[in-house]
């Protein structure tokens, strides 16, 4: 209590709070919306919700993408107008700004797509993916482990209800294992989480930044009385409850048994929305906590080929459209992640390239879901074998699906090729026959990409045009079932032709990662949590204050930022030293 009456007497100044302030819509907003939604009777009304929501997201994240290219680089707002570690903390950044972005893209794309196949006459269709998104974004802002569980499991209630919405025995088959899976590890995250507050006191990331990495082997502050190995221990199971959540191998193998039999238009929205973000939880947990540290490199380095692998080939054996998508979901998780394996050469670079790549397959990804769920809202279904011809009787999906499976294996010009080569070089500057390993990887599993491409080419869109025993002569595709799938292919190649500009934000943002200085400064201000607790402890940093970041990754070289960080504590320490020495002096 009497620490929380001290936090209420030392409040963030107005200006910050303003800046701050407007992170709290990201949330507020999308649920109050879900909420009329959930009370309106006109539908028309709750269909422009769910347009108007995304594209809300879309242009405030914008304006935060805009702001951060300037001497700003992150803002913060502790929820309650407490101070840092007693506060919820929400957090935006470069890389939280990206992501908020390109979810609401992939958001009101899959939206326009149920409208206008007509899965928006559900009833809760709108609230329960307004709410999906609300859940979302805060899982992207918030810099507190408990309250990712928590906005993780806002995004699992309606997630729910959207797999099992049409009632079909295939989906409600796919709900029941969504359902387990996510139960089982939103278990194991919870729990990952109450260990760490066990360990240390705080779910804080900002208290916890470097506290399992090298910096936190010299040992924890005064008042911690846990030791970094219950804490690996501890975030190890976050990380694993995310791993599964993504998809990650060997744990992936429940999402091709549920993502495809959702509707085509869940399938879009979670591939965007429930993996991406939990491909964020990972890089935001590990790069602020363990700094990238290079002691679990050839772990991830081991899962993230074998995943490449799996996710290349794997999609050859299925027999559904999305089936086959659904493995090229899970074969794209490991370029987001295996830059975690090569930051002890050119961090900003590998780093920056594993999230350009996530940024284009969020896009890409969604729109072959979409071109593939057009053929199943217009023939019944999307089975391999008795679809064929149908680059002759529907050239303007074909031509969409082509565009889509030309960028998801790197060809030009689509975004694929900048992602992977920038992976490519920013993994050869690492120089070790790993880094030709991951390389070599990369090369031989675009080919299986590519190879499951053409097994759905061939048997779709190639061969003689269906009789009229096998479709009705006069079924075509509306061509308004393929514009948000064109549309999501546009964007891939508009961000081909912009990958300069985009690769500066992905670098900045990795840059973010990389140096946690800012991040930690903002959303916990060390002199305040001495007010409160007198001294670093429960409520407060888990290590000693100092400069945080890959600087201190033995091996490493220093990001751009560290090393001016590093000289202004220095400096700060040589002035202190100087003045300690003239008061002595002055004193004799």
């Amino acid at each position: 209590m009497t620490s929380l009456l001290l936090a209420a007497s030392n409040p963030q100044s107005p200006d910050a709070f303003a800046d701050g302030a407007v992170l709290a819509l990201f949330v507020v907003v999308p649920l109050i919306a879900a909420g009329l939604c959930t009370f309106l009777p006109w539908a028309k009304i709750r269909n422009l919700l769910a347009l108007l929501i995304p594209a809300f997201g879309l242009a405030t994240s914008g304006w935060l993408l805009v702001r951060f290219g300037g001497e700003e680089s992150v803002i913060a707002d502790n929820v309650g107008n407490f101070v840092g570690g007693v506060a919820i903390p929400l957090v935006a950044d470069t890389l939280s700004a990206l992501m908020i972005f390109t979810t609401a893209l992939v958001a009101l794309a899959a939206n326009w797509f149920a409208l206008v196949v007509g899965e928006m006459r559900a009833r809760f269709y709108p609230a329960l993916v307004l709410m999906l998104l609300g859940g979302a974004w805060g899982a992207i802002l918030t810099a507190d482990l408990f309250n990712l569980f928590v906005f993780i499991e806002v995004m699992l209630m309606p997630s729910f209800g959207l797999v099992a919405m049409t009632g079909t025995w295939g989906r409600l088959a796919a709900a029941r294992t969504f359902i387990v899976v996510n139960l089982v590890t939103s278990l194991l995250l919870v729990a990952g989480v109450v260990m760490t507050y066990a360990v240390v006191g705080t779910t804080n990331l900002a208290a916890l930044a470097g506290a399992a990495g090298p910096r936190g082997e010299a040992g924890f502050a005064d008042g911690i009385h846990g030791t970094q190995w219950q804490l690996v221990v501890a975030l190890g199971m976050v990380l694993l409850a995310l791993s599964v959540k993504a998809g990650v191998t060997p744990t992936h193998t429940w999402l091709p048994r549920a993502y495809p039999f959702t509707s085509p238009a869940v399938m879009a929205l979670f591939s965007g929305l429930h993996t991406k973000v939990a491909v964020y939880g990972i890089l935001r947990v590990y790069m602020t906590v363990f700094e990238g540290d290079a002691r679990y490199a050839w772990a991830i380095l081991v899962i993230m080929v074998l995943g490449m692998f799996i996710g290349g080939f794997a999609g050859l054996s299925e027999n559904t459209i999305r089936g086959v998508l659904a493995y090229q979901m899970v074969n794209g998780i490991p370029y987001m992640l295996i830059p975690l394996a090569f930051l002890t050469a050119r961090p900003t670079l590998v780093l920056g390239a594993g999230l350009f790549y996530m940024l284009h397959h969020m896009v890409i990804a969604a729109s072959l879901i979409m071109a593939g769920g057009a053929i199943e809202e217009t023939y019944g279904h999307g089975r391999l074998r008795p679809l064929h011809g149908l680059m002759r009787r529907d050239p303007f999906v074909a031509a969409v699906f082509a565009v889509g499976a030309l960028a998801i294996v790197g060809f030009p010009p689509f975004s694929g090729l900048w992602g992977k080569l920038a992976l490519v070089f920013g993994i050869a500057e690492d120089g070790s026959w790993k880094a030709w390993l991951a390389i070599g990887t990369i090369i031989l599993t675009s080919i299986g990409a590519l190879l499951s491409m053409i097994y759905v080419w061939r048997e779709i869109f190639w061969g003689r045009p269906m009789n009229r025993n096998e479709a009705d002569p006069d079924l075509r595709i509306k061509p308004k079932y393929v514009f948000p799938s064109a549309a999501m292919a546009v964007v891939s190649v508009v961000i081909f032709f912009a990958a300069g500009p985009i690769f500066s934000v992905t670098n900045r943002a990795a840059e973010d990662l990389i140096d946690t200085t800012e991040y930690v400064s903002t959303v916990f201000d060390a002199n305040q949590s001495d007010e409160l607790v007198g001294g670093p402890g429960p409520i407060g940093q888990v290590l000693d204050p100092g400069p945080s970041g890959l600087a201190h990754v033995p091996g490493a070289d220093e990001p751009q930022g560290v090393s001016e960080v590093a000289d202004r504590d220095a400096d700060a320490a040589d002035n202190a030293t100087t003045d300690n020495a003239g008061d002595q002096e002055g004193a004799r």
